[in-house]
């Protein structure tokens, strides 16, 4: 992190600019991509563009500090139930954590709009960067149970993972459906073996 995207490495700075990114976020989930312009949010945070800017050049520099806290408060969620490795914690009580996240409404509504600007804008590497990340650390588990898988595996069933997670939560948020304990099983089912069923030829 650079030090005009972080605002120094004072306490006010970290603050302040935690406090933007606040804003940002609740912006860009109320109000949509199209309106998450840098000049909106200073705008509603009550800052100059320069102030914004100090902290954040670009939007995708904006962004890209956006979802590098969503990760790394999930992250710190799975931490606080589990232990601090990401690797040797128990599977299913990983996976209660990650869908703990769809009961977070405003989350849910700010990576629906981050998914949409993906889908619009030329520049997607912020988010990019964020499933990478993501299923990184889900690769990381899978290594951790299932040893004998190389790493393109792990890697394939991270991503796959993430996905059903992603798609789950336009679903159990109550945004396009529902949730109901049928649909719920299946689904820690369906993300338990991904994390845990040994290594088996593929048909």
């Amino acid at each position: 992190m650079s030090a005009a995207s972080s605002g120094g490495a004072t306490a006010k700075g970290l603050r302040r600019r935690n406090e933007l990114l606040d804003t940002a976020e609740r912006l860009l989930a109320a109000s949509g991509g199209a309106q998450f312009t840098l000049r909106a949010v200073a705008h509603e945070a009550g800052v100059r563009l320069g102030h914004l800017q100090h902290y954040f050049p670009t939007r995708a520099d904006l962004l890209a500090a956006l979802l590098d806290r969503a990760l790394t408060t999930s992250l710190a969620r799975i931490a606080d139930r589990t232990g601090p490795s990401d690797d040797g914690t128990d599977p299913a009580t990983v996976i209660s954590s990650v869908l703990a996240d769809h009961d977070d409404l405003p989350l849910v509504r700010l990576f629906t709009e981050v998914w949409a600007m993906a889908a619009h804008d030329d520049d997607t590497a912020a988010v990019r960067s964020f499933y990478a990340q993501y299923a990184g650390h889900v690769a990381a588990v899978i290594r951790h149970h299932v040893p004998e898988l190389d790493e393109t595996e792990a890697r394939a069933r991270a991503e796959v993972f993430v996905m059903t997670v992603e798609g789950a939560s336009l679903f159990r948020s109550g945004i396009t459906g529902g949730r109901t304990p049928q649909t719920d099983a299946v689904l820690r089912d369906t993300l338990l073996d991904l994390l845990t069923r040994p290594r088996r030829t593929l048909r």
